[in-house]
């Protein structure tokens, strides 16, 4: 099969929706699909150290998407023009000064996108699809999640007989923050629009009953496909204990994925006195609008006499990303809402690092299939520091989760294993 795949950059961050993209790319590829991939909005930012040969330049660029918005007559700028503010160089720049992911300020452009040939932003789609009608003729157009809805009536109407489908994964809570009137006014689009599409495949069990229901989905057109990933160098790991006691945080650095909980439950531990020698490690990506937070979290680590026992790694690189989870004993992600999936638990279980997660979301389905760590009540404030002590406490109980997780992951939650998922739902549609 030619597959297309559509996915929203980020310019200068990893996030785990591009991550896990990146690998069903990698593994379509492998199966011997021939698989281009387009970055929409902003570069993309890839583990791979080079390249690969089957990106195509940046689509619907980011600063060509905002003018379209705000200013009528940006839809006439000449072809250079749009080419030049797509250039890589300065997507990355923009996409580093500007709050380009925090929804409460991106409710217009959000509903235009959704919207799609029906909106303003009209003109940028016509000629994303006359670039991908110039290049060789997809069979399938995947599209990375379902804010990108709004392209498929003119996908297929310039590519007659394409089939689209598309991923859920993190939609409804960007769509939740929305201001009003555009939170419900973008639900109600998005719903209008999923007829247009072949399938929708979810990352999980949990989200795709969720999604189904509030999108008024039937059952021949949602799948669910569990995430993979590149299991090979995590699994090659050695794993170790650490010569002290380390408790692990590895994601976006921000408030709703539970930082500052998770430093909280690191205070309360240290306090108890039960763990003279535990540390911390904070490390993840770091966006723009996350670092005013930052620096209030240092300042009040500083405060406490923490800081010391505090390591902070922000933005890591793939080979850093290896280093910290061996150096972890467990690693916590408390998000505050119901994660779709959560690849950071894929990637610390493949190193044979336990997890601590909150019982809610797609994150309850994947620790108890793992059998990889133990849950707590996100609804009890000293859930989360009572868990972690009495995990810290059992070598034991510690090391058997980190070898169940690891096995579970190295067996059933591998790239190879997802892609060929994905290839055989794609390969349905055609039939």
């Amino acid at each position: 099969m030619r597959i297309r795949l559509l996915i929203p950059g980020t310019g200068h961050f990893h996030c785990g929706s591009c991550l896990r993209d990146e690998a069903l790319a990698l593994g379509l590829t492998r199966e011997g699909h021939e698989v281009n991939v387009t970055p929409l909005y902003l570069p993309l930012v890839l583990e791979q150290e080079s390249q690969p040969e089957n990106h195509a330049p940046v689509r619907l660029g980011g600063i060509n998407m905002y003018l379209q918005q705000k200013l009528s007559w940006a839809g006439s700028l000449p072809g250079f023009l749009r080419d030049l503010l797509d250039r890589p160089g300065l997507l990355r720049w923009a996409s580093r000064r500007g709050n380009m992911t925090d929804s409460p300020d991106l409710g217009p452009l959000t509903l235009s996108t959704l919207r799609g040939e029906a909106g303003p932003l009209n003109s940028l789609i016509e000629q994303l699809v006359s670039g991908l009608a110039g290049d060789k003729r997809p069979d399938v157009i995947m599209l990375s999640n379902a804010m990108l809805v709004g392209l498929v009536r003119g996908l297929k109407a310039g590519l007659p007989g394409v089939r689209v489908v598309c991923t859920l994964q993190g939609e409804e809570p960007f769509l939740d923050r929305l201001p009003q009137p555009y939170r419900d006014q973008a639900w109600e689009e998005l719903r209008s629009r999923c007829t247009d599409v072949d399938r929708f495949i979810a990352v999980s069990h949990w989200y795709g009953a969720r999604m189904a229901g509030r999108l008024d989905l039937g059952s021949d057109q949602m799948k669910v496909v569990t995430n993979g990933i590149e299991v090979e160098e995590l699994g090659a790991l050695e794993r170790r204990s650490p010569a002290v006691p380390t408790v692990g945080f590895m994601a976006r650095m921000c408030e709703d994925k539970g930082m500052h909980t998770l430093v909280a439950a690191f205070e309360s531990l240290v306090a108890s006195g039960e763990h003279p020698d535990l540390r911390l490690k904070l490390g993840g990506a770091l966006q723009p609008e996350d670092r005013g937070p930052l620096a209030k979290l240092r300042r009040h680590l500083a405060k406490t006499g923490l800081s010391e026992r505090v390591d902070i790694h922000p933005n890591v690189t793939r080979s850093e990303k290896s280093a910290f989870l061996a150096s972890l004993s467990v690693l916590s992600v408390p998000a505050t809402y119901g994660e779709s999936f959560g690849l950071y638990v894929l990637e610390a279980l493949a190193a044979g690092v336990p997890v601590v997660q909150p019982d809610h979301g797609g994150l309850t389905e994947l620790v108890r299939d793992t059998q990889g760590g133990l849950l707590y009540d996100p609804e009890d404030p000293a859930a989360l520091a009572k868990t972690l002590g009495s995990f810290l406490r059992d070598d034991e109980a510690l090391t058997q989760a980190g070898e169940r997780g690891r096995s579970a992951v190295l067996s059933r939650y591998t790239a190879s294993r997802m892609s060929t998922d994905v290839a055989h739902i794609c390969a349905s549609c055609q039939s």
